[in-house]
């Protein structure tokens, strides 16, 4: 499985979850949104992306990827430990 984990510098929600997925046994791909690859990156999962009311994208954003397939897409690390325990 592969993850991406699409962040913004200064962001405590994203500080949040890396440092659990730091203590996690994860390989991450963190892809910081200030990096022009990383904005090109994220389109590719356009059509699976949270977006708030006013339609902008939701960060972070862990987007789960098995096989070239997204798996799912998680925004907080509640999320994240609730997906975590539906799968043990």
């Amino acid at each position: 499985m592969e993850y991406f984990l699409f962040t913004y510098p200064n962001c405590s929600k994203c500080d949040e979850i890396k440092k659990y997925l730091g203590g996690a046994d994860f390989k991450v791909r963190e892809c910081n949104l200030v990096f022009k690859e990383n904005r090109l990156k994220i389109r590719e999962f356009l059509n699976f992306l949270k977006r708030d009311d006013e339609g902008a994208i939701i960060i972070p954003t862990l987007v789960l990827q098995e096989n070239g397939e997204v798996v799912t897409v998680l925004n907080n690390r509640t999320e994240l430990e609730d997906w975590l325990r539906s799968k043990a």
